[in-house]
């Protein structure tokens, strides 16, 4: 490849399928699932341009742009670039690759070099990415948390230790076989629903938040970013209002997948104590995602976790029964979940590490800065 024929460019994210800039985006996508098959060695985790586009659609509250590398025309790689919508946010979220013929070619540095120039510019001084890690030989290389490792000798991990990022956490893919035995599941939500005890009762819903729970809603999902642990990444405190669940959950709305939500109530004070929530895609061969779970850290010990997670997989069961797996990634020192996933029959598919790099300008101006988060 002659050094003049790459090109990177800014990616105009259409206003909706089939609107200007559709087909680039849907390149794009492309390229999104052909490295995370290559990496995980399927393609469940695919997922297309339309249920990816709503992501992109609510910049006031989560701003996203995307960079395209395009060699003789045709797109090779693809960069994300996620930050907070506040202006004065240190933190920066990356995402970078590069289809698995095209590697070692100076691409993924080129998109990366675009990033973190952009970074500095805001003054984003906290950069994080996440990058899958395949099995491999060798040594391996641990995060400060002591839970997982991955290959030291990965091409991936090279890079990123010769960029200057640390590896914080190891998250771990999982995925759990459907459909799941009707009966176990009734034995096991009973299970934990004698558990929980009277206090706590299930509610669940499919697509928008009843208007009664929005505002317990948006507390959950910014408890979500300061509840979960992060580990040395210092994520930080990612505020949710009303209008903005509002307005993230129309554009989702708009695309082709469903949400299946569950939350449990805590009937003495009538407030939602924790949430889980599965992405349904359209195509029913494809598996259904596992976002976000979350007990608030007060209502820990009563097997919440569990319990909510039984019901959305019963609901799941009853109005999406054909799809094939449901996966979910959860951080290596996050036992407790891990627990409830494996009694659920989750098992590993995959690793990916979360890596983080402070710029020499913060590093300069002292570590209290990102010692206090």
């Amino acid at each position: 490849m002659e050094s003049h024929s790459l090109g990177i460019d800014e990616l105009s994210v259409p206003a909706a399928p089939g609107a200007t800039g559709w087909p680039e985006f849907v390149a794009a996508v492309d390229v999104r699932n052909r490295v995370e098959a290559h990496a995980y060695g399927t393609g469940e985790l695919a997922q297309s341009a339309e249920e990816l586009l709503p992501g992109y659609l609510t910049p006031e509250h989560s701003p996203r742009r995307m960079f395209v590398a395009r060699v003789a025309g045709a797109i090779v790689g693809r960069a994300a670039y996620e930050t907070q919508a506040d202006p004065s946010s240190e933190f920066a979220w990356f995402t970078v690759e590069v289809l698995p013929e095209w590697r070692g070619r100076g691409i993924g540095s080129a998109l990366l070099d675009v990033l973190e120039t952009l970074a500095a510019a805001e003054h984003r001084s906290s950069r994080v990415i996440y990058a899958v890690s395949p099995p491999g030989p060798g040594e391996r290389l641990v995060p400060p948390t002591g839970f997982g490792s991955v290959p030291l000798a990965n091409p991936e991990v090279r890079f990123l230790l010769h960029r200057g990022y640390r590896l914080e956490q190891v998250e771990r893919g999982s995925r759990l076989q459907l459909p799941v035995d009707p009966a176990v599941l009734a034995r096991q939500l009973r299970e934990a629903a004698a558990r929980a005890g009277e206090d706590y009762s299930v509610l669940s819903w499919t697509g928008r938040t009843p208007e009664r729970w929005l505002e317990d809603m948006a507390l959950l999902y910014t408890r979500m970013s300061t509840d979960a642990p992060t580990a040395g990444l210092e994520e930080p405190e990612d505020v949710w209002s009303v209008e903005r669940l509002r307005s993230e959950q129309d554009a989702y709305a708009a695309g082709p997948g469903r949400t299946l939500v569950t939350a449990v109530l805590h009937r003495p004070s009538g407030r939602l104590a924790g949430f889980t929530e599965l992405s349904v895609p359209g195509d029913t061969s494809r598996a259904v995602t596992q976002e976000d779970t979350l007990v608030l850290r007060e209502h820990r010990g009563h097997r919440l976790g569990m319990l909510m997670k039984l019901a959305n997989l019963q609901s799941l069961a009853r109005e999406h029964p054909r799809h094939p797996a449901v996966t979910t990634f959860n951080a290596e020192e996050n036992r407790y979940m891990l627990d409830v996933n494996e009694a659920l029959g989750f098992v590993p598919m995959g690793y990916e590490g979360a890596w983080r790099k402070v710029s020499a300008a913060a590093d300069s101006a002292g570590s209290s800065a990102t010692s206090g988060s």
